[in-house]
């Protein structure tokens, strides 16, 4: 009985490393297939999604009755400004997830007071224009998400132009 307790052990400890390791290393995994699949228009670029459907759904489960746009980042580069104009009478907001899957920031149109605002996204240490809002990202790429609330699919063709009125864009890029 006493030759089984070492291999138990060992096996036992290398479970116990595997999981440890697959926690940690799935959801920057998970990430970056999100971000190439939403990464339409490229990094630190907003995208402006069609409606999900059955043959169109970039990321599991995506609501039917929401529009998306999406901004895969990457802060190396330097910070990002994020500008968000909320559809008026529709539910709207931006969500920011780190690379590690973590929501690190939610605004909707009810808390932005249905009006325009910006989103400076920056790493600790990176200079941001005087008087902006900003969010501390721990990792240098995420994805900063908008969703729009739609009551009807039929409805997004006149509500798409503000949509696209939301963008990002690299901090030293902007004018």
């Amino acid at each position: 009985m006493r030759n089984w307790l070492g291999p138990l052990a060992f096996g036992l400890i290398l479970a116990a490393a595997t999981a440890w390791v697959a926690i940690g290393a799935i959801p920057y995994g998970l990430m970056n297939v999100a971000m190439e699949r939403l990464g339409q228009a490229g990094v630190n670029t907003m995208s402006y999604g069609n409606l999900a459907n059955p043959n169109r759904q970039p990321v599991v489960r995506p609501s039917p009755d929401l529009a998306y746009s999406s901004c895969p980042y990457d802060l190396s580069v330097g910070p990002l400004a994020i500008d968000v104009t909320p559809v008026p009478g529709r539910y709207s907001s931006l969500s920011i997830f780190d690379a590690a899957t973590d929501v690190i920031f939610v605004r909707n149109d009810v808390e932005a007071v249905g009006k325009p605002f910006r989103i400076v996204l920056a790493r600790e240490g990176q200079a941001v224009p005087a008087g902006a809002e900003v969010v501390r990202a721990n990792h240098d790429r995420g994805i900063a998400l908008i969703r729009l609330l739609l009551k009807d699919p039929k409805e997004i063709g006149g509500l798409d132009a503000v949509r696209r009125q939301s963008s990002c864009a690299t901090v030293t890029k902007l004018k």
